[in-house]
């Protein structure tokens, strides 16, 4: 049903054991944390996005390619401040997920709340199992497909 990719996160893995979690012009922020199941007729995919405007959610279908980008931006703290320690990752987050065939990539929902971005994706009725009737000898049946 769903195909996770991401072709920097080894490379990146790499790079913050070699030199530490650096927040320079050069890194880029960590992949948002996803969980992904099937409940019932739906697949259930959703994002950790704390401290995310809503508006600054982007979300994109494209064939069976959904990329999500969400962009956290630094807090104006006022005059004045000295800023002691900043671990929460700032910038741009992007994650693409490849759809299968069977999801109804027409009708998802999405649903962002506390901090939590939850998209719900139809599994397409094609998909779904069926009964088929079968014809022949003296009576007609139907088993599932």
């Amino acid at each position: 049903m769903l195909m996770r990719t991401d072709p920097f996160r080894e490379f990146d893995r790499l790079a913050q054991q070699v030199f530490g979690h650096t927040q320079g012009t050069w890194s880029r922020p960590s992949a948002m944390p996803m969980d992904a199941y099937r409940a019932g007729d739906e697949f259930v995919v959703s994002f950790d996005l704390p401290g995310v405007d809503p508006d600054a959610i982007d979300l994109d279908v494209e064939r069976n390619v959904l990329t999500v980008k969400a962009e956290r931006r630094p807090v104006d703290r006022g005059e004045n401040v000295e800023l002691q320690v900043a671990e929460r990752p700032l910038g741009v987050f992007s994650r693409q997920l490849f759809l299968g065939e069977s999801l109804d990539t027409e009708n998802i929902k999405a649903n962002y709340e506390q901090g939590v971005l939850t998209l719900r994706i139809p599994v397409a009725e094609q998909a779904k199992p069926r009964k088929i009737a079968i014809e022949g000898g003296r009576e007609q049946r139907q088993i599932n497909a």
